[in-house]
Protein backbone atom coordinates (compact mmCIF):
# COMPACT_ATOMS: atom_id res chain seq x y z
CA UNK A 1 0.00 0.00 0.00
CA UNK A 2 1.99 2.80 -1.32
CA UNK A 3 1.13 6.59 0.20
CA UNK A 4 0.63 9.27 -2.42
CA UNK A 5 0.48 13.30 -1.28
CA UNK A 6 -1.52 15.87 -3.22
CA UNK A 7 -1.33 19.58 -2.27
CA UNK A 8 -3.98 22.88 -2.82
CA UNK A 9 -1.75 25.70 -2.68
CA UNK A 10 -4.93 28.14 -2.59
CA UNK A 11 -5.56 31.47 -2.29
CA UNK A 12 -6.60 31.13 1.06
CA UNK A 13 -4.71 27.83 2.49
CA UNK A 14 -2.64 25.02 1.60
CA UNK A 15 -4.29 21.96 1.70
CA UNK A 16 -2.46 18.28 1.77
CA UNK A 17 -4.13 15.06 1.29
CA UNK A 18 -2.11 11.99 1.73
CA UNK A 19 -3.85 8.63 0.62
CA UNK A 20 -3.64 5.23 -0.63
CA UNK A 21 -2.67 5.23 -4.13
CA UNK A 22 -4.33 1.79 -4.84
CA UNK A 23 -7.40 2.92 -3.63
CA UNK A 24 -7.49 6.75 -3.52
CA UNK A 25 -8.38 6.45 0.13
CA UNK A 26 -7.56 9.39 2.42
CA UNK A 27 -5.58 8.62 5.04
CA UNK A 28 -4.74 11.67 6.77
CA UNK A 29 -4.94 15.57 6.08
CA UNK A 30 -3.10 19.05 6.95
CA UNK A 31 -4.02 22.22 6.70
CA UNK A 32 -2.44 25.58 7.31
CA UNK A 33 -3.48 29.59 6.20
CA UNK A 34 -2.82 32.01 3.33
CA UNK A 35 -2.53 36.05 4.00
CA UNK A 36 -5.04 37.71 2.73
CA UNK A 37 -5.03 39.95 0.05
CA UNK A 38 -4.12 40.19 -3.39
CA UNK A 39 -0.46 40.73 -3.19
CA UNK A 40 1.40 38.17 -1.21
CA UNK A 41 5.01 37.30 -0.32
CA UNK A 42 5.59 33.63 -1.72
CA UNK A 43 7.51 32.96 1.38
CA UNK A 44 4.18 32.76 3.31
CA UNK A 45 2.93 29.76 1.39
CA UNK A 46 6.35 28.21 1.83
CA UNK A 47 5.73 28.32 5.49
CA UNK A 48 2.36 26.93 5.24
CA UNK A 49 3.17 24.29 2.80
CA UNK A 50 5.57 22.86 5.78
CA UNK A 51 3.04 23.68 8.24
CA UNK A 52 0.45 21.56 6.57
CA UNK A 53 2.72 18.76 5.63
CA UNK A 54 3.37 18.61 9.17
CA UNK A 55 0.02 18.41 10.74
CA UNK A 56 -0.54 15.81 7.76
CA UNK A 57 1.62 13.79 9.79
CA UNK A 58 5.08 14.10 7.16
CA UNK A 59 6.01 12.49 4.55
CA UNK A 60 8.28 10.22 5.48
CA UNK A 61 6.43 7.06 4.49
CA UNK A 62 5.07 9.19 1.02
CA UNK A 63 6.57 7.79 -1.87
CA UNK A 64 5.53 11.03 -4.59
CA UNK A 65 3.85 14.32 -4.02
CA UNK A 66 2.77 16.84 -6.38
CA UNK A 67 1.83 20.18 -5.53
CA UNK A 68 -1.40 21.86 -7.18
CA UNK A 69 -2.10 25.54 -7.03
CA UNK A 70 -4.03 28.91 -7.80
CA UNK A 71 -3.65 29.81 -11.38
CA UNK A 72 -2.27 33.04 -13.17
CA UNK A 73 0.27 34.67 -9.73
CA UNK A 74 3.32 36.37 -10.97
CA UNK A 75 6.41 34.91 -9.10
CA UNK A 76 9.21 37.12 -10.07
CA UNK A 77 12.88 35.96 -9.25
CA UNK A 78 16.04 37.85 -9.44
CA UNK A 79 19.19 36.29 -10.49
CA UNK A 80 20.15 34.89 -7.24
CA UNK A 81 16.37 33.50 -6.87
CA UNK A 82 15.21 35.99 -4.36
CA UNK A 83 11.51 36.96 -4.59
CA UNK A 84 11.52 40.64 -6.39
CA UNK A 85 8.27 41.61 -5.03
CA UNK A 86 4.75 40.54 -3.21
CA UNK A 87 3.04 38.09 -6.25
CA UNK A 88 0.46 39.55 -7.55
CA UNK A 89 -2.47 36.89 -7.51
CA UNK A 90 -5.25 36.11 -9.93
CA UNK A 91 -7.80 38.80 -8.42
CA UNK A 92 -5.68 41.17 -8.28
CA UNK A 93 -6.95 43.64 -10.99
CA UNK A 94 -4.52 46.10 -11.01
CA UNK A 95 -3.48 45.30 -14.68
CA UNK A 96 -6.53 45.71 -15.99
CA UNK A 97 -4.79 48.42 -18.36
CA UNK A 98 -1.80 46.50 -19.05
CA UNK A 99 -4.21 43.90 -20.69
CA UNK A 100 -6.08 46.24 -22.90
CA UNK A 101 -2.85 47.59 -24.33
CA UNK A 102 -1.21 44.37 -24.80
CA UNK A 103 -4.27 43.57 -26.71
CA UNK A 104 -4.35 46.95 -28.48
CA UNK A 105 -0.90 45.72 -29.74
CA UNK A 106 -0.75 42.98 -30.55
CA UNK A 107 -5.14 42.41 -31.85
CA UNK A 108 -7.46 39.94 -30.08
CA UNK A 109 -7.45 37.45 -32.80
CA UNK A 110 -3.91 37.26 -32.88
CA UNK A 111 -3.26 37.18 -29.86
CA UNK A 112 -6.15 34.38 -29.34
CA UNK A 113 -4.64 32.56 -32.25
CA UNK A 114 -1.35 32.33 -30.34
CA UNK A 115 -2.02 31.36 -27.01
CA UNK A 116 -5.62 30.39 -26.66
CA UNK A 117 -6.49 33.19 -24.48
CA UNK A 118 -7.22 36.77 -24.37
CA UNK A 119 -5.55 38.67 -22.18
CA UNK A 120 -7.14 39.97 -18.72
CA UNK A 121 -6.18 41.31 -15.57
CA UNK A 122 -5.94 37.96 -14.27
CA UNK A 123 -2.97 36.46 -16.45
CA UNK A 124 0.68 36.68 -15.44
CA UNK A 125 1.66 38.51 -18.89
CA UNK A 126 -0.50 41.41 -18.33
CA UNK A 127 0.74 41.52 -14.57
CA UNK A 128 4.92 41.61 -16.04
CA UNK A 129 3.24 44.46 -17.93
CA UNK A 130 1.84 46.04 -15.16
CA UNK A 131 5.41 45.50 -13.46
CA UNK A 132 7.11 46.70 -16.50
CA UNK A 133 5.10 49.91 -16.36
CA UNK A 134 4.50 50.67 -12.88
CA UNK A 135 8.07 49.28 -11.12
CA UNK A 136 10.27 49.61 -13.80
CA UNK A 137 13.29 48.92 -11.53
CA UNK A 138 11.60 45.62 -10.58
CA UNK A 139 11.25 44.75 -13.74
CA UNK A 140 14.69 45.18 -15.02
CA UNK A 141 15.75 42.88 -12.04
CA UNK A 142 13.73 39.96 -13.21
CA UNK A 143 15.76 36.79 -14.29
CA UNK A 144 13.19 34.30 -13.77
CA UNK A 145 8.92 34.35 -13.86
CA UNK A 146 7.33 31.46 -12.01
CA UNK A 147 3.34 30.56 -10.85
CA UNK A 148 2.74 29.88 -7.29
CA UNK A 149 2.78 25.86 -7.60
CA UNK A 150 6.16 26.06 -10.23
CA UNK A 151 7.82 28.14 -7.18
CA UNK A 152 6.26 25.59 -4.32
CA UNK A 153 7.70 22.31 -6.60
CA UNK A 154 10.95 24.38 -6.70
CA UNK A 155 11.44 24.94 -3.21
CA UNK A 156 10.11 21.24 -2.26
CA UNK A 157 12.56 19.91 -3.84
CA UNK A 158 15.28 21.99 -2.73
CA UNK A 159 15.87 24.98 -4.59
CA UNK A 160 15.56 28.41 -3.93
CA UNK A 161 17.84 31.82 -2.81
CA UNK A 162 21.01 31.00 -3.32
CA UNK A 163 22.97 30.66 0.11
CA UNK A 164 19.54 30.13 1.66
CA UNK A 165 18.45 26.82 0.12
CA UNK A 166 20.27 23.43 0.08
CA UNK A 167 20.53 23.17 -3.67
CA UNK A 168 20.29 26.77 -5.15
CA UNK A 169 18.66 29.24 -7.26
CA UNK A 170 18.84 26.79 -10.54
CA UNK A 171 16.34 28.10 -13.12
CA UNK A 172 16.84 24.96 -15.50
CA UNK A 173 15.00 22.89 -12.16
CA UNK A 174 12.15 24.89 -12.46
CA UNK A 175 8.91 23.25 -14.02
CA UNK A 176 5.16 23.73 -14.67
CA UNK A 177 2.97 21.55 -16.50
CA UNK A 178 0.56 22.37 -19.67
CA UNK A 179 -2.54 23.53 -17.52
CA UNK A 180 -0.59 26.16 -15.59
CA UNK A 181 1.20 27.23 -17.86
CA UNK A 182 -1.83 27.76 -20.25
CA UNK A 183 -2.92 30.26 -17.98
CA UNK A 184 0.38 33.18 -18.25
CA UNK A 185 -0.41 34.20 -22.01
CA UNK A 186 2.49 33.72 -23.43
CA UNK A 187 2.46 29.81 -23.59
CA UNK A 188 0.19 27.77 -26.41
CA UNK A 189 -2.21 24.93 -25.67
CA UNK A 190 -1.47 24.32 -29.25
CA UNK A 191 1.77 24.23 -29.96
CA UNK A 192 2.89 23.46 -26.51
CA UNK A 193 5.65 26.21 -26.16
CA UNK A 194 6.63 29.72 -24.98
CA UNK A 195 6.16 32.61 -27.30
CA UNK A 196 8.86 34.54 -26.77
CA UNK A 197 8.07 37.69 -28.06
CA UNK A 198 4.44 37.65 -26.16
CA UNK A 199 6.93 37.23 -22.70
CA UNK A 200 9.91 39.91 -23.98
CA UNK A 201 6.39 42.56 -25.07
CA UNK A 202 5.20 42.06 -21.42
CA UNK A 203 8.29 42.18 -19.08
CA UNK A 204 10.28 44.52 -21.78
CA UNK A 205 12.88 41.69 -22.25
CA UNK A 206 13.57 38.00 -21.95
CA UNK A 207 13.77 35.92 -18.68
CA UNK A 208 13.59 32.01 -17.39
CA UNK A 209 10.66 30.39 -17.65
CA UNK A 210 9.56 27.16 -15.70
CA UNK A 211 10.16 23.51 -18.56
CA UNK A 212 7.03 22.27 -19.02
CA UNK A 213 6.54 18.70 -18.56
CA UNK A 214 4.21 15.65 -19.42
CA UNK A 215 1.11 14.48 -17.45
CA UNK A 216 2.72 11.54 -15.61
CA UNK A 217 6.40 13.53 -16.11
CA UNK A 218 8.67 13.70 -12.75
CA UNK A 219 9.69 16.98 -11.89
CA UNK A 220 12.86 15.36 -10.06
CA UNK A 221 12.75 14.22 -6.15
CA UNK A 222 12.82 15.39 -3.02
CA UNK A 223 14.90 13.07 -1.28
CA UNK A 224 13.37 9.75 -1.68
CA UNK A 225 9.76 11.72 -2.57
CA UNK A 226 9.61 11.85 -6.54
CA UNK A 227 7.77 14.59 -7.05
CA UNK A 228 4.91 15.25 -9.96
CA UNK A 229 4.89 18.05 -11.99
CA UNK A 230 1.85 20.06 -10.80
CA UNK A 231 -0.90 21.52 -12.06
CA UNK A 232 -3.04 24.55 -12.11
CA UNK A 233 -6.03 24.26 -9.69
CA UNK A 234 -8.68 23.89 -12.07
CA UNK A 235 -7.08 21.42 -14.21
CA UNK A 236 -6.17 19.46 -10.52
CA UNK A 237 -9.69 19.74 -9.41
CA UNK A 238 -11.13 17.80 -12.98
CA UNK A 239 -8.31 15.26 -12.42
CA UNK A 240 -9.45 14.97 -8.68
CA UNK A 241 -12.81 14.38 -10.01
CA UNK A 242 -11.94 12.23 -12.71
CA UNK A 243 -13.83 14.36 -14.95
CA UNK A 244 -13.94 12.98 -18.99
CA UNK A 245 -15.18 14.33 -22.22
CA UNK A 246 -18.61 15.46 -21.69
CA UNK A 247 -18.12 17.03 -18.42
CA UNK A 248 -18.87 20.30 -17.41
CA UNK A 249 -17.55 21.40 -13.89
CA UNK A 250 -18.73 24.81 -11.86
CA UNK A 251 -16.80 25.20 -9.22
CA UNK A 252 -18.19 27.82 -6.33
CA UNK A 253 -15.45 28.97 -4.15
CA UNK A 254 -13.66 32.46 -3.71
CA UNK A 255 -14.25 32.92 -7.65
CA UNK A 256 -16.42 30.64 -9.34
CA UNK A 257 -15.05 28.62 -12.19
CA UNK A 258 -17.46 26.87 -15.68
CA UNK A 259 -14.75 24.58 -17.14
CA UNK A 260 -14.65 21.19 -19.22
CA UNK A 261 -12.92 18.49 -20.53
CA UNK A 262 -12.49 18.20 -24.51
CA UNK A 263 -10.32 16.20 -26.93
CA UNK A 264 -9.93 19.47 -29.24
CA UNK A 265 -8.57 22.82 -28.01
CA UNK A 266 -11.11 25.65 -28.17
CA UNK A 267 -10.43 29.64 -28.94
CA UNK A 268 -12.70 32.25 -28.17
CA UNK A 269 -11.68 35.95 -29.45
CA UNK A 270 -13.82 37.50 -27.11
CA UNK A 271 -12.18 36.83 -24.22
CA UNK A 272 -15.20 35.37 -22.23
CA UNK A 273 -13.78 31.52 -22.40
CA UNK A 274 -9.94 30.78 -21.90
CA UNK A 275 -8.82 28.16 -24.11
CA UNK A 276 -6.90 26.36 -21.64
CA UNK A 277 -4.99 22.91 -21.60
CA UNK A 278 -5.75 20.46 -18.95
CA UNK A 279 -3.20 18.56 -16.81
CA UNK A 280 -3.75 14.86 -18.46
CA UNK A 281 -2.65 15.90 -21.82
CA UNK A 282 -6.28 17.49 -23.36
CA UNK A 283 -7.86 20.73 -22.83
CA UNK A 284 -9.88 22.88 -20.43
CA UNK A 285 -12.12 25.55 -21.86
CA UNK A 286 -12.97 27.50 -18.97
CA UNK A 287 -14.69 30.43 -17.74
CA UNK A 288 -14.10 32.73 -14.45
CA UNK A 289 -16.34 35.00 -12.51
CA UNK A 290 -14.42 36.93 -9.58
CA UNK A 291 -18.13 36.50 -7.43
CA UNK A 292 -18.79 33.22 -5.94
CA UNK A 293 -19.48 32.09 -2.20
CA UNK A 294 -18.44 35.30 -1.06
CA UNK A 295 -21.69 36.77 -2.51
CA UNK A 296 -23.58 34.51 -0.18
CA UNK A 297 -21.22 35.54 2.49
CA UNK A 298 -21.91 39.09 1.66
CA UNK A 299 -26.01 38.34 1.47
CA UNK A 300 -26.20 35.85 4.35
CA UNK A 301 -23.99 38.83 6.64
CA UNK A 302 -26.64 41.19 6.09
CA UNK A 303 -29.62 39.48 6.62
CA UNK A 304 -27.85 38.04 9.98
CA UNK A 305 -28.10 34.49 9.31
CA UNK A 306 -25.72 31.63 8.47
CA UNK A 307 -25.28 29.67 5.16
CA UNK A 308 -27.78 27.21 6.68
CA UNK A 309 -30.33 29.86 7.36
CA UNK A 310 -29.57 31.69 4.10
CA UNK A 311 -30.75 28.45 2.07
CA UNK A 312 -33.81 28.02 4.68
CA UNK A 313 -35.00 32.01 3.86
CA UNK A 314 -34.17 31.57 -0.11
CA UNK A 315 -36.28 28.01 -0.07
CA UNK A 316 -39.13 30.39 1.23
CA UNK A 317 -39.29 32.14 -1.83
CA UNK A 318 -39.83 31.66 -5.12
CA UNK A 319 -37.93 31.21 -8.94
CA UNK A 320 -37.45 34.59 -9.54
CA UNK A 321 -37.46 36.20 -6.00
CA UNK A 322 -40.37 38.13 -6.73
CA UNK A 323 -38.99 40.06 -9.24
CA UNK A 324 -35.87 40.74 -7.26
CA UNK A 325 -32.60 40.60 -9.04
CA UNK A 326 -29.10 40.88 -7.55
CA UNK A 327 -26.12 41.12 -9.99
CA UNK A 328 -23.49 40.26 -7.74
CA UNK A 329 -20.32 42.48 -8.97
CA UNK A 330 -19.15 42.93 -5.58
CA UNK A 331 -15.43 42.87 -6.61
CA UNK A 332 -15.38 44.01 -9.92
CA UNK A 333 -15.83 41.34 -12.67
CA UNK A 334 -14.08 39.46 -14.66
CA UNK A 335 -16.65 37.48 -16.98
CA UNK A 336 -18.02 39.90 -18.45
CA UNK A 337 -14.57 42.02 -18.29
CA UNK A 338 -15.97 44.72 -16.43
CA UNK A 339 -12.81 45.18 -13.05
CA UNK A 340 -14.24 48.52 -11.91
CA UNK A 341 -17.98 47.53 -11.96
CA UNK A 342 -20.14 47.39 -8.76
CA UNK A 343 -23.39 45.17 -7.91
CA UNK A 344 -26.89 46.34 -8.50
CA UNK A 345 -30.00 45.18 -6.32
CA UNK A 346 -33.09 45.83 -8.35
CA UNK A 347 -36.51 45.13 -9.06
CA UNK A 348 -37.78 45.66 -5.57
CA UNK A 349 -41.12 46.49 -4.59
CA UNK A 350 -43.14 46.07 -1.34
CA UNK A 351 -43.70 42.69 -1.95
CA UNK A 352 -40.29 41.59 -3.29
CA UNK A 353 -38.29 43.81 -0.11
CA UNK A 354 -38.43 40.78 2.14
CA UNK A 355 -35.81 38.65 3.65
CA UNK A 356 -36.73 35.30 1.53
CA UNK A 357 -36.78 37.17 -1.56
CA UNK A 358 -33.12 39.26 -0.79
CA UNK A 359 -31.54 35.88 -0.04
CA UNK A 360 -32.97 34.03 -3.07
CA UNK A 361 -32.02 36.96 -5.37
CA UNK A 362 -28.58 36.15 -4.08
CA UNK A 363 -28.14 32.36 -4.77
CA UNK A 364 -30.00 33.02 -8.41
CA UNK A 365 -27.78 36.03 -9.14
CA UNK A 366 -24.78 34.02 -8.24
CA UNK A 367 -25.52 30.59 -10.22
CA UNK A 368 -26.62 33.31 -13.52
CA UNK A 369 -23.48 34.64 -13.54
CA UNK A 370 -22.12 30.89 -13.82
CA UNK A 371 -24.67 29.56 -16.14
CA UNK A 372 -23.69 32.70 -18.66
CA UNK A 373 -20.26 30.81 -18.21
CA UNK A 374 -21.71 27.71 -19.29
CA UNK A 375 -23.36 29.04 -22.69
CA UNK A 376 -20.11 30.32 -23.46
CA UNK A 377 -18.42 27.09 -23.62
CA UNK A 378 -21.25 26.00 -25.25
CA UNK A 379 -21.85 28.09 -28.44
CA UNK A 380 -18.03 26.99 -28.54
CA UNK A 381 -19.61 23.89 -29.26
CA UNK A 382 -19.00 22.02 -25.75
CA UNK A 383 -21.89 19.50 -25.77
CA UNK A 384 -22.37 19.10 -21.83
CA UNK A 385 -23.74 15.42 -20.57
CA UNK A 386 -23.34 16.51 -16.90
CA UNK A 387 -22.56 19.27 -14.66
CA UNK A 388 -20.41 18.90 -11.90
CA UNK A 389 -21.36 21.14 -9.10
CA UNK A 390 -17.89 21.74 -6.42
CA UNK A 391 -17.20 24.10 -3.81
CA UNK A 392 -18.13 25.27 -0.05
CA UNK A 393 -21.29 26.12 -1.23
CA UNK A 394 -22.08 22.97 -3.57
CA UNK A 395 -24.08 21.12 -0.62
CA UNK A 396 -26.23 24.38 0.28
CA UNK A 397 -29.95 22.98 -0.41
CA UNK A 398 -30.74 26.55 -2.05
CA UNK A 399 -27.85 26.02 -4.23
CA UNK A 400 -28.44 22.58 -5.53
CA UNK A 401 -31.96 23.78 -6.34
CA UNK A 402 -31.47 26.92 -7.97
CA UNK A 403 -28.81 24.91 -9.80
CA UNK A 404 -31.22 22.52 -11.69
CA UNK A 405 -33.65 25.37 -12.24
CA UNK A 406 -30.60 27.51 -14.16
CA UNK A 407 -28.28 25.32 -16.22
CA UNK A 408 -30.64 23.47 -18.05
CA UNK A 409 -28.62 19.81 -17.85
CA UNK A 410 -28.41 17.33 -14.89
CA UNK A 411 -26.48 17.98 -12.00
CA UNK A 412 -24.06 15.87 -10.03
CA UNK A 413 -23.13 17.35 -6.65
CA UNK A 414 -19.87 15.21 -4.93
CA UNK A 415 -19.55 14.14 -1.70
CA UNK A 416 -17.29 17.44 -0.39
CA UNK A 417 -13.39 17.06 -0.59
CA UNK A 418 -10.06 18.54 -1.54
CA UNK A 419 -10.12 17.67 -5.38
CA UNK A 420 -7.53 20.09 -6.48
CA UNK A 421 -5.32 18.22 -3.75
CA UNK A 422 -6.73 14.61 -4.59
CA UNK A 423 -6.14 15.74 -7.93
CA UNK A 424 -2.16 16.68 -7.12
CA UNK A 425 -2.67 13.05 -5.39
CA UNK A 426 -3.29 11.24 -9.00
CA UNK A 427 -0.47 13.11 -10.40
CA UNK A 428 1.94 11.78 -7.65
CA UNK A 429 -0.31 8.56 -8.20
CA UNK A 430 0.87 8.53 -12.13
CA UNK A 431 4.30 9.42 -11.84
CA UNK A 432 4.70 6.37 -9.20
CA UNK A 433 3.35 3.75 -11.27
CA UNK A 434 3.61 5.36 -14.76
CA UNK A 435 -0.27 5.28 -15.31
CA UNK A 436 -3.50 7.19 -14.55
CA UNK A 437 -5.32 6.72 -11.30
CA UNK A 438 -8.92 6.26 -11.68
CA UNK A 439 -10.49 6.37 -8.28
CA UNK A 440 -13.90 6.44 -7.29
CA UNK A 441 -16.36 9.27 -6.70
CA UNK A 442 -19.23 9.11 -3.84
CA UNK A 443 -22.24 11.82 -4.68
CA UNK A 444 -23.84 13.82 -2.24
CA UNK A 445 -26.67 14.38 -4.67
CA UNK A 446 -28.05 14.33 -8.18
CA UNK A 447 -30.96 16.21 -9.75
CA UNK A 448 -32.80 16.44 -12.59
CA UNK A 449 -33.02 19.59 -15.01
CA UNK A 450 -35.94 21.63 -13.90
CA UNK A 451 -35.68 24.69 -15.87
CA UNK A 452 -37.20 28.03 -14.50
CA UNK A 453 -37.09 30.36 -17.12
CA UNK A 454 -38.37 33.74 -15.13
CA UNK A 455 -34.63 33.35 -13.39
CA UNK A 456 -32.27 33.56 -16.07
CA UNK A 457 -35.03 36.32 -18.33
CA UNK A 458 -35.02 38.40 -15.29
CA UNK A 459 -30.95 38.45 -14.79
CA UNK A 460 -30.46 38.93 -18.40
CA UNK A 461 -32.23 42.42 -18.02
CA UNK A 462 -31.04 43.63 -15.20
CA UNK A 463 -27.50 42.12 -16.20
CA UNK A 464 -27.65 44.65 -20.05
CA UNK A 465 -27.45 47.64 -17.73
CA UNK A 466 -23.79 47.35 -17.66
Amino acid sequence: MPLVAGVDSSTQSCKVVVVDADTGAQVRTGRASHPAGTAVPPNAWWAALREAISEAGGLDDVAAASVAGQQHGMVALDAQGNVIRDALLWNDTRSADAAAGLIAEVGADEYVARTGVLPVASFTATKLRWLRDAEPENAARVAAVALPHDWLTWRLRGYGPAGRSPLGADFDELVTDRSDASGTAYWSPTTGDYDRDLLIRALGHDAALPRVLGPGEPAGKAGHLLVGPGAGDNAGAALGLGAAEGDCVVSIGTSGTVFAVTAAPVRDAGGTVAGFADASGVFLPLVATLNAARVLDAIAGLLGVDHAGLAELALQSRPGAHGAVLVPYFEGERTPNLPTATATLSGLTLASTTRPDLARAAVEGMLCGLADGLDAVVRLGVRPRRLLLIGGAALNPAVQQVAAQVFGVPVVVPEPGEYVAMGAAVQAGWVLSGRRPHWPMALAAELAPDVQPVIRRQYAAARSAY
